[in-house]
């Protein structure tokens, strides 16, 4: 037995069994339960919670601990280091106010800068380094972006009761499919004793030598019923509806917070939390009534199509049944010759001419230079290895 056992009648493990208010242990109380509250993690029994916290707010009774604690706060501990139970309180806190996604921002670096400047935050928070500042910080910007957590919070809301129901439809699935298994198996094995019964009172009552033909007649309605019933089943699984599952992000667009800068991601001089690099939130327009010809139209803009024009040639044409049997229209002679008329009004066939020699002759002098510029060096030695 080690001197620490015989000095104080307990294990080591003992020790941490101890409510630091009562003294009680959990040798004197098996049922006794730990609580700690997330304001300074100390951690006491429930019986001391129910006795110093029933009345109302109270200071935590730890020495040197002045927080004002409330019964509803308390909670069981998860970790087994405290350490542990308060690192994760803290990172879930921040998280759910800092809960940008990757596609609010234009590049990945962006990305990237704005989680490295969370991660500061946090480890301030975990460390207690300029807690005043950081706390200041992070309450400006839950005001400030209040609108975005909220709508990427509902987004994860949402996903998360999506893959939620997904899971549940994959295991009523997976239950279905076992199932159908099953009762084929039964069915199967029913088959063929029904088969068998039926191939003994056949060989019963016939002779000797049908015994052959009987047996294979048995294999060939074996068989045929095995198939048919892979087939039915088959036709079954590609009836059945196949759920849809919810995009994750496909709808990425419509689930973008608004209200933010942009820029990379950084941490201001004063107090405020500056999120850069994220794209800029376009307003949904609203859905405009279907248009089978995509926003092209018929109107003319150079000139009014009539219904007729004079011209002799055009007579026979309008008149003559050579032309008006196969279902000829001479409105659409009119309308083809008066649009090629026009056509060529906005080309401006100098100007796009001037602009291209310019530009072939500004990489010609481009090219001569290059070429004066080596020549200038003088010759080049091709067995001189510098």
């Amino acid at each position: 037995m080690s001197k620490l056992t015989q000095r104080n009648g307990m294990r080591p493990a003992d020790d941490q069994e101890t409510c630091p208010i009562c003294k009680t242990s959990r040798y004197l109380n098996p049922n006794m339960k730990f609580l700690v509250n997330p304001e300074c993690y100390h951690k006491m029994c429930s019986a001391c919670v129910d006795r110093i916290f029933s009345a109302g707010p109270a200071p935590c009774p730890v020495a040197g601990c002045h927080r004002t604690l409330r019964k509803a706060r308390f909670r069981a501990q998860t970790f087994e280091d405290i350490q542990v139970e308060r690192e994760v309180d803290i990172r879930r806190r921040v998280a759910a106010t800092f809960n940008r996604r990757e596609e609010e921002f234009e590049t990945l670096l962006d990305y990237n800068n704005y989680l490295e400047e969370v991660e500061t935050i946090t480890f301030n928070l975990l460390n207690g380094i300029d807690l005043s500042a950081t706390e200041k910080k992070l309450a400006n910007y839950a005001a400030q972006n209040a609108q975005a957590i909220s709508a990427n919070a509902s987004r994860a809301s949402r996903e998360a009761a999506s893959l939620s129901a997904q899971q549940a439809a994959e295991r009523e699935a997976a239950r279905l499919r076992r199932e159908a298994a099953r009762r084929e198996e039964e069915e199967e094995r029913e088959e063929r004793e029904e088969l068998r019964r039926e191939a003994l009172t056949r060989l019963a009552a016939g002779n000797q030598g049908e015994a052959d033909r009987i047996a294979h007649e048995m294999q060939k309605i074996v068989l045929k019923k095995s198939t048919a019933r892979k087939q039915r089943q088959q036709m079954e699984s590609l009836l059945k509806p196949r759920a849809g599952m919810a995009g994750a992000g496909g709808a990425a667009a419509s689930g973008l917070a608004a209200g933010a800068d942009n820029g990379s991601a950084a941490l201001a001089d004063n107090d405020t939390f500056v999120i850069k690099g994220l794209k800029p939130t376009l307003p949904v327009e609203p859905e405009k009534p279907y248009d089978p010809f995509g926003g092209y139209t018929e109107h003319r803009e150079y000139y009014v199509l009539k219904d007729t024009y004079e011209h002799p040639w055009l007579d026979d044409v309008r008149s003559k049944p050579q032309f008006l049997a196969g279902g000829y229209d001479v409105h659409e002679y009119y309308a083809r010759t008066m649009f090629e008329a026009f056509s060529g009004l906005c080309c401006f066939v100098g100007d796009e001419v001037a602009a291209r020699e310019k530009a072939s002759s500004g990489e010609v002098a481009t090219t001569a230079a290059a070429e004066a510029a080596g020549a200038g060096g003088g010759d080049i030695n091709m067995d001189d290895v510098f």
